[in-house]
């Protein structure tokens, strides 16, 4: 397993390559911006193309999505269908994504990349549909902008709600083992950091 990342955009939103070498497959997330950077990412892994995946549908995670489908037409772009409308915008996110590319993804759901398993825990509280995603056995969670280094995400855009955001971060702290957190902005952290120092993880941890 390898994990890239480049920061994207205005915001610096982390974008990130996760590729099983032996496989020869990769998953690109949260694909925010400099679509023509994020596709020589893609390239020079050496690497097809099996994904791209979503944490959630704010601009700064989605804007390189459909310049990406003119060079890669048949990967499928998978997110949670309650951000699949851009609440900020008041459109649908795939309005210019054809039907063929279009997956949905809920709790619970796998998704096999090579030899690796991601699988998908519904995070709400940034938005009603951020999801996080595990790669089981390998000890990484992606993020997305529900947990940071010391913080979290935003509630106070349209579809954000705070109590949701301390009851996800609560499960996020419950889950096994001190995992690498790679968030959708800024630096990396691990889980055992954030469960002690984080004041919102364990705001929600005693929920």
């Amino acid at each position: 397993m390898k994990i890239t990342s480049i920061q994207v955009g205005p915001i610096m939103t982390n974008c990130y390559l996760l590729c099983d070498e032996t496989a020869g497959v990769c998953a690109l997330i949260d694909p925010g911006d400099d679509a023509a950077r994020v596709a020589r990412l893609v390239e020079q892994s050496g690497c097809t193309l099996q994904y791209i995946l979503l944490t959630h549908g704010h601009f700064d995670h989605t804007s390189a999505v459909r310049p990406l489908l003119e060079q890669y037409p048949d990967v499928p772009v998978y997110i949670h269908e309650k951000d699949a409308v851009d609440t900020e915008r008041g459109e649908l996110l795939f309005r210019k994504v054809g039907p063929e590319n279009q997956r949905y993804y809920k709790e619970g759901d796998t998704l096999p990349l090579g030899g690796l398993t991601l699988r998908v825990l519904e995070t709400p509280g940034h938005s009603e549909g951020s999801v996080c995603l595990l790669v089981e056995g390998q000890g990484v969670l992606f993020a997305g902008d529900t947990l940071f280094r010391c913080s979290c995400g935003r509630c106070d855009f349209p579809g954000g709600d705070y109590r949701k955001m301390l009851a996800s971060l609560g499960r996020l702290a419950a889950l096994e083992g001190n995992l690498r957190v790679l968030p959708g902005h800024d630096m990396e952290t691990t889980l055992d950091y954030e469960r002690r120092v984080n004041p919102y993880m364990r705001q929600g941890s005693a929920r």
